[in-house]
């Protein structure tokens, strides 16, 4: 079965990474979902703008199937220069990731979520309720594809957003909410941004950069994925009771 992971949230999720800067993944066992099949693995994955270039979600499925030993598929949904406000329920852009991400089901098991927003964000009388907005996406998409078991990966934003004056000044009070949230829920973790390095354009993340945060996002899935693992191994006091009960 393949292990399938959903990508939502703006540009830098979508990528926009140089592709002649890095060599090319060579995995066989990588595949994006392309009308309702998996096809090999090719950038640009997220093909949302006809700039669209390499993103973090590659290096991260290439460590996790390093990891894994299984086919993993990558489900595109990102799309550049949105606001969080675009993702709420019941949007074109909530509805299409919710389409796809159950269309990949038939022929995948869901194994994560990567998102990755907020530089729309920046700006007052939006990034004082980001979080806000953050909280009920998440508790909706995970209504509406039964994430509680599932991990939920969010990424910082890049420190080169502050070159960029008062267009981004309030990049840092999102990136702290970003923060905050992932801590707030157990399926949550962060992957921090810090000392990636951005394009000309002091918005997108490099190509080389891109690589970088796939495997911080990688990091923090696995995470989870142990927290998880622990617990469902530890025992069960009633059981242990039980045992303890019978062998008197």
């Amino acid at each position: 079965m393949i292990h399938a992971f959903l990508m939502i949230g703006q540009s830098n999720m979508a990528g926009r990474g140089n592709i002649a800067d890095v060599e090319r993944i060579d995995n066989p066992h990588l595949k994006m979902l392309r009308n309702g099949r998996w096809q090999p693995m090719l950038a640009p994955i997220n093909p949302d703008r006809i700039f669209s270039g390499v993103f973090l979600a590659e290096s991260f499925a290439d460590a996790y199937q390093k990891d894994h030993g299984v086919d993993v598929g990558l489900i595109p949904c990102a799309d550049g220069g949105t606001q969080m406000a675009q993702w709420k329920e019941g949007g074109l852009l909530f509805d299409h990731a919710v389409m796809q991400t159950r269309l990949a089901e038939r022929t995948a098991t869901l194994a994560g979520v990567l998102w990755h927003q907020g530089e729309s964000d920046c700006l007052p009388g939006l990034s004082e309720v980001y979080r806000e907005k953050l909280e009920a996406f998440y508790a909706a998409l995970t209504r509406a594809l039964h994430l509680e078991n599932v991990p939920f990966i969010v990424g910082g934003l890049g420190d080169f957003l502050g070159e960029l004056g008062k267009e981004k000044a309030h990049y840092q009070s999102v990136n702290a909410q970003i923060r905050s949230f992932a801590s707030a829920h157990p399926m949550t973790a962060f992957a921090s941004a810090e000392g990636l390095a951005g394009k000309p354009d002091h918005l997108h993340f490099s190509a080389v950069s891109q690589r970088e945060f796939g495997l911080r996002y990688y990091a923090a899935f696995k995470t989870v994925e142990l927290q998880n693992r622990i617990f469902e191994e530890k025992p069960n006091e009633d059981d242990a009771l039980r045992t303890y009960i019978d062998g008197l």
